[in-house]
Formats: C-alpha cells, structure tokens, sequence
C-alpha cells in the first residue's frame, strides 16, 4: 500500500452522494493542505458559507491541479456529466449572451464544486428569484500602493459611521488579502445600473469626508496611496470572493465575516484554512443577522440625484462592459492630456 494514492471516495452531503477523486492531491504546497482538506473545510464551515451562497448564480474558480497549476473562472455548468441534482440559474452577461451557472441550493453544491477543484467562489449580489435586481450592496475599500489593511481598516470605520447617520447596517468580512469588503443587504427592487449609481454616491460620500485617505479615482494613475472604493463591483458580472470562501495564496487565507469591534486589531493572515473552522465553531458567524433587515437604499440615490446635478455624473464602467449611457469617455487621463496636445 505504501506510496499508492488514495482512490475516489463517497461522501453524503445534504443528503446528496458526493464523489470526491484525488483527495491526496496537494492544493496548497506551502501549507501542504490536500483536496480533501479544502473538501472538509467547505463542510466544516458550511453554515456560513450557504448564508453568503444559497440561491446566488456563482461563478467558480478552479485550479483542478492546485493554486500553483492552470487556473480558470468557469461560469457556465456543463450539460452533461452532472449530477441531476445540481442547481443552476441563467443570469446574462453585459454582452448579452447568457450562462447557466451553478445556484447552490444546499452545501452538496459547494461539496461538488470543490470536488472539481474551486478554490474560489465568487457569487454574483443577487437571488434566482431575480437575478436583474441585486439584493446584497458590495462596498469593496482596496488598499493602493502606499496602503494597507490598516487603512482599509480605517476607511471601514469611516464608512460604518455614514452607514449608522443613515440608518443602514454593514457587514465587515476580511478580503483574504489586504482589503476590507462591507456588505450590505438591500431590498432587491433596483436595476444594477442603479445600484451601481448609489455605491458611487456612497463612495462619493466617503471621498469627501476623509479626501487624505478615501478615493474614487478608476484610472490608478489618479489613486495615489489612498484606498480605493471599487464602485465597479457592483457593475454587472462583478463578483467578489464570498464569505468564508478559501484564497488562491500560499497561506490557504480565508475572507472571514469579522466584527465591528474587532475589525481593528485581526490580522488577516490569522485566518486560514486550519483556523476559520475552529473560530466559527467558537464564536459563531458574525454575519448571521445579515439577511434580517433589507435595506432602502433610497437615501443613496438621493444623493445621486444631487451628485448629478452639481455636475459629478456616472463614472468609467470596467473595460469589458460595452459603453454605459452617461459614462464618461474610457480614457486614461494622461493619455487624454497627450491626445489633446
């Protein structure tokens, strides 16, 4: 037996049959975490994943050969060689071409992606209920160049003071990197247009109050070292890594739903594969009210509307959307500056 690889396994999950192959294979060389480690990770940490997944079109990114072989984003679920039970949800891409993609129902889904390799999930901020109308607000703070978490850190709780003026109620997590994400749950009545439109308000917001820390510049050239509110994240098929979703880095880091309170002193690298299970297991997912009290977001596009009208319109939209009503030319500046000499 010595030397010979673990064969295929049977695993039930959610009353679901799952096979899970090559469960020896190293994922995380640094770490030495296996397949089947990241397969019990997803089972262990199963409550909070399916809060930030259940009923949400994902897209999955998969290194079947581990983090350091062919990675690939797989939106679409194939027509053959899945499990009947396996859920799926058409969403439509700015082109206007269609997907199918996978809808976790239940944690078998999530087991099942992992069999084939996801490391990430990356759910889109809508239900398969209406997937046109985003119920989940993403402020996405990324530390630029000159930054860092303690920044990000930083310009979260400026945002969590603006949040309480106005009645609203944010969702810390850890990117898994150096960055904050804070959601927020939101009456699924918008357009992603408009939802886009309310986060540049609330960016807008943010940048006015802390200019020394806070920007919404989208050419990085413009940045500076100031964390940057990733507006874009809310444009049509963006998507951000999930609560409680493994990263693709050497330390198996996890993006973990944090408290406010606690926000000020974690350490992201403190939460990885080996530790997210034993801290949910201990304190419990500090995102569990989060679907209680949607949000109208109302007040942010009030804002909007006054933003329009002081003459700080709609902002460059990402280079793979085709051109937006209202957008600004998609121009980096210092190459507009050169086109005009």
């Amino acid at each position: 037996m010595g030397g010979t690889k673990a064969s295929a396994v049977e695993i039930e999950v959610a009353g679901h049959t799952v096979r899970l192959s090559s469960p020896d294979r190293v994922i995380y060389p640094e770490r030495g975490y296996t397949k089947a480690d990241v397969f019990q990770y997803y089972l262990a940490v199963g409550d909070g994943i399916m809060r930030a997944l259940r009923d949400r079109p994902t897209t999955l990114q998969r290194f079947p050969e581990g983090i350091e072989g062919e990675m690939f984003f797989q939106k679409r679920v194939p027509a053959r060689g899945v499990p009947p039970w396996v859920r799926t949800a058409r969403i439509e891409f700015p082109s206007g071409r269609s997907a199918d993609e996978l809808c976790p129902a239940d944690l078998a889904h999530v087991a099942w992606a992992a069999q084939m390799g996801t490391i990430v999930f990356h759910p889109w901020p809508v239900r398969a209920a209406d997937v046109d109308r985003p119920d989940e607000l993403r402020v996405d703070l990324d530390p630029q160049p000159g930054t860092d978490f303690a920044d990000a850190v930083t310009a979260a709780g400026e945002l969590r003071a603006l949040l309480d003026e106005l009645g609203a109620t944010g969702w810390p997590k850890t990117s898994g990197g150096r960055g904050v994400h804070v959601y927020l749950r939101i009456e699924p009545r918008w357009t992603f247009t408009e939802v886009r439109r309310a986060t540049i308000a609330l960016a807008r917001e943010l940048e006015r109050r802390r200019p020394d820390l806070i920007t919404t510049a989208w050419w990085k050239e413009e940045r500076g070292a100031h964390v940057f509110v990733d507006y874009n994240q809310m444009a049509r098929d963006r998507t951000i890594a999930c609560a409680y979703s493994l990263r693709a880095n050497a330390r198996a880091t996890v993006s973990t739903p944090v408290d406010w309170d606690e926000l000020p002193d974690v350490d992201p690298d403190d939460f990885h594969l080996g530790s997210v299970p034993a801290r949910l297991v201990e304190r419990g997912d500090p995102h569990a009210g989060i679907d209680d009290r949607p949000w109208d977001i109302t007040p942010l596009l009030e804002w909007a509307d006054r933003d329009d009208a002081a003459g700080s319109g709609d902002l460059p939209y990402p280079p793979d959307h085709p051109k937006m009503p209202g957008e600004p030319k998609r121009v980096q500046p210092s190459r507009a500056r050169q086109e005009a000499e």
